[in-house]
């Protein structure tokens, strides 16, 4: 799903046009990168938890060269997923109609 799907959808489940649902989408990301560039964390409960970290500087290799160089320090973001989220991940999908197997009979 990208995020054009994701307007369609969250816009028929809260009957709202599509405009209001991009605005309020566009809204809550900026939001949570606002609040991420200050360093703070988002906790979304049942969903996950957003947060930036900081990543060392480490020595590695230039893959072309072989060369040793120093990556240097820098923040990242992490996301904990929540245990809802986690839970209906782990369910199995619902079979379509049309990615049922076949039945095949054996004539003896």
């Amino acid at each position: 799903m990208n995020k054009t799907e994701l307007i369609e959808t969250v816009a028929t489940r809260s009957n709202t046009t599509k405009a209001e649902t991009t605005a309020m989408l566009n809204g809550l990301i900026e939001v949570i990168q606002e609040n991420m560039a200050n360093g703070d964390s988002v906790q979304l409960i049942g969903f996950g938890t957003f947060s930036v970290t900081e990543r060392a500087g480490r020595e590695g290799r230039n893959p072309a060269t072989g060369k040793s160089m120093m990556i240097p320090a820098k923040k990242v973001v992490k996301f904990k997923p929540g245990k809802t989220l986690s839970d209906a991940a782990d369910k199995p999908a619902p079979a379509s109609k049309s990615s049922k197997a076949k039945k095949t009979v054996k004539k003896k």
